[in-house]
């Protein structure tokens, strides 16, 4: 399989391997992939690990009180 340079195939891996393990935990890659690209950029890096597929949970959205 034809990826590029060698940093677009390990870039291409490292999707690859998200998306399979995410499958493998019986995860809608897709669902996953997106709710946590929206989350991790506000996410304490000392619970990053939340985030992996096999401790992960669908962020519940936030009801604000009107």
């Amino acid at each position: 399989m034809f990826a590029g340079p060698d940093l677009g195939a390990e870039r291409a891996a490292a999707r690859f391997t998200l998306i399979e393990t995410a499958k493998l935990n019986r995860l809608d890659p897709d669902g996953y992939l997106r709710d946590v690209l929206t989350r991790i950029a506000d996410h304490p890096a000392s619970r990053l690990t939340y985030l992996l597929p096999w401790n992960w949970t669908f962020a519940q959205p936030v009801a604000h009180a009107a």
